[in-house]
Order: structure tokens, then C-alpha cells, then sequence
């Protein structure tokens, strides 16, 4: 028996700089997964990932990350998409230094 889909986000990586990027429900990239659209629907969610695939000019590797809603929008369900949140991870700038 196939699994009930679960609420995603479409990911991927900014091709310039190499930056965590969710897609937005106006068809943007953003850098903050609360701003992401959350997809309940998963032929929707197909369609979204295909059109997010086409988009080699911007971004790399998009695919559905697992999400779920939190009050300040969608929210990682999973250890890899919590820690994409943060930044790289070999050294300490960008979205890192503004925690510290």
C-alpha cells in the first residue's frame, strides 16, 4: 500500500552561490524556508518540482523536501532540511554569523 503524501517544499540550490533556495508560491527563490510555498497536493507538488527543474539558468538539484506548517510558515520535518536552513557548514559566515 503506497504511503499518504505528506505536505512538501521545493528546494534546491542557488547556482551562483550555491545557497539553500526554496520556491515561493509568486515563483521566486527565497532564502527563508518560512516564506516557501507548502504543497498539500501531490500531483500539484509534481508539477511544481518539474517546473522548478526547468529553471537550470538559476538553481541546481531541486527536489520535494518533506515540510510541515508552523505559525511563521512552512517548517522542516527532517534533520537534512533543518540543517540546510542554517548555511554551509564549512566554516562560519553568512546565516551562521547572524546567529552567533
Amino acid at each position: 500500500m503506497p504511503r499518504a503524501f505528506t505536505p512538501k517544499v521545493v528546494t534546491a540550490n542557488a547556482l551562483l552561490e550555491g545557497d539553500a533556495v526554496w520556491l515561493t508560491e509568486a515563483d521566486t527563490w527565497t532564502r527563508n524556508i518560512a516564506e516557501a510555498e507548502l504543497l498539500t497536493d501531490e500531483a500539484h507538488a509534481d508539477l511544481r518540482l518539474l517546473e522548478a527543474q526547468s529553471r537550470v539558468g538559476e538553481i541546481a538539484g531541486a527536489y520535494l523536501a518533506d515540510a510541515k506548517q508552523s505559525d511563521t510558515g512552512p517548517a522542516p520535518t527532517h534533520f537534512r532540511e533543518a540543517f540546510r536552513t542554517r548555511g554551509p557548514s564549512n566554516y562560519n559566515h553568512g546565516k551562521q554569523a547572524e546567529v552567533s
